[in-house]
């Protein structure tokens, strides 16, 4: 049964704004979002306890911004099999992305989705073990193109489940491609990395050509919002999600309050003051948690009421806990799909936290790839020809991708930090 997930977090310096009722038209079952990973950072943006709040879902949105219905799916492909599996003791998958730094809570999101798909497929098949080996990128490019060929490297690898965000994808996606290893991103959104040619690269979640629009036409539509400003950070996903939001604002864009902030600030008061003296009743900021946190404290601190607005890179417990109050209202956007009981349920189980974005996305590919091993189809060209061919609903959607690796059918989610 599909339940509608919050999947972005949203900096919000909305804290006494009562956000329209139109926001929560077709909303389904709210599923709390909450917990955090040690191995994340540790950074406080100074906006105080968190209390209660947690990220509640609203509404799951076409690309128009209208609501659509939660509906039930067909049932979702198992990662235990039949219990009947054979491989070789070395089968292993690969996990890469940002496990330390700054933004590593959307990195372990990510390995602990795969981590439980691994530990249900080995406690089904006791003659195909499948390892699981991990490398952390810090979301880091550079750091990214020193890893994968690692990974390209161990011919124990059958797949890759990663890179995790956008940059480092870009810089690697050219290099997965020639040594023929099957790349599933739960994560990375930038449109543009399923135009560079690539053909081992599968994304397994809606790209922010179709984020972007959903979501500008959700705030003027049901949101009412009539001034935005739209605020971008100088990552690839942050720079490609804010062009494709700005196109589809229209005449709600402002200009005059836009503005660019660099990965790793942690001043925004030039930011601050322009956004206060312009006195939109939105701001939309493109970016990750690691900046989202500190700015929307700042922008609370400051008097901005504005309602803040944010992505799936925003979208961790990270935000509201470093954030705190001032996360309050905070309205999230996500391509990533809901985490339903039973699996929210055996992810705290196994890995002592509750399930957070990206996690039911890179449990679903994980089970594809074990779907492929468990067939027989061990050698990466194998995998590759599996992947290709595959049509088959996952806990978060149907999967089925096109000639260039994207999604045939993908929608959005709206979140709300409440």
């Amino acid at each position: 049964m599909r339940c509608i997930l919050l999947g972005s977090m949203t900096r919000s310096s909305t804290r006494g704004r009562v956000v329209r009722g139109a926001l929560v038209i077709g909303a389904a079952a709210v599923l709390a979002v909450s917990g955090c990973s040690s191995k994340s950072t540790s950074n406080n943006a100074g906006g105080g306890s968190s209390g209660n709040l947690s990220i509640k879902s609203l509404v799951q949105i076409d690309n128009q911004g209208k609501a659509l219905s939660a509906s039930a799916g067909a049932t979702p492909a198992n990662p235990a099999g039949d219990g009947k599996a054979t491989c070789a003791p070395t089968t292993s998958i690969a996990m890469a992305g940002a496990l330390t730094g700054p933004n590593a809570a959307l990195g372990i999101n990510i390995l602990d989705g795969v981590k439980l798909a691994i530990n249900q497929h080995n406690a089904a098949n006791s003659a195909c073990q499948v390892k699981l080996k991990q490398f952390d990128t810090e979301g880091d490019p550079q750091k990214a193109t020193q890893v994968v060929p690692t990974v390209i490297s161990d011919q124990s690898v059958s797949a890759l489940i990663g890179p995790a965000f956008s940059g480092e994808t870009k810089a690697t996606g050219g290099l997965l491609t020639s040594a023929g290893l099957p790349s599933l991103t739960a994560s990375a959104t930038n449109a543009s990395l399923t135009k560079n040619g690539w053909t081992t690269f599968f994304r397994g979640l809606a790209n922010d050509d179709v984020q972007g629009p959903s979501v500008a036409h959700y705030l003027v539509g049901a949101g009412g919002f009539k001034k935005i400003c739209v605020v971008q950070d100088d990552s690839d996903y942050g720079v490609g999600l804010a062009k494709a939001v700005t196109a589809a604002l229209g005449s709600a864009n402002d200009t005059d309050c836009s503005a660019n902030v660099k990965t790793g600030d942690r001043d925004f008061s030039a930011t601050v003051s322009k956004i206060s003296s312009a006195k939109p009743d939105a701001i939309f900021y493109a970016g990750y948690y690691a900046e989202a946190a500190p700015l929307v404290s700042q922008l609370h601190s400051g008097g901005v009421t504005a309602t803040f607005v944010s992505d799936d890179g925003t979208n961790d417990p990270q935000f509201v806990k470093q954030a705190g109050d001032s996360a309050k209202g905070s309205l999230l956007s996500c391509p990533c799909g809901p985490a339903p009981d039973t699996f929210a349920a055996q992810y705290k189980a196994l890995n002592s936290q509750d399930p957070g974005v990206y996690s039911v996305e890179a449990y679903d590919l994980t089970t594809i790839v074990l779907k492929a091993i468990d067939s027989g189809k061990v050698a990466r060209p194998d995998i590759l020809n599996y992947v290709r061919a595959y049509d088959g609903q996952g806990l978060a959607r149907r999967y089925h991708w096109d000639n260039t690796g994207e999604l045939t059918n993908a929608s959005i989610w709206m979140y709300k930090v409440q």
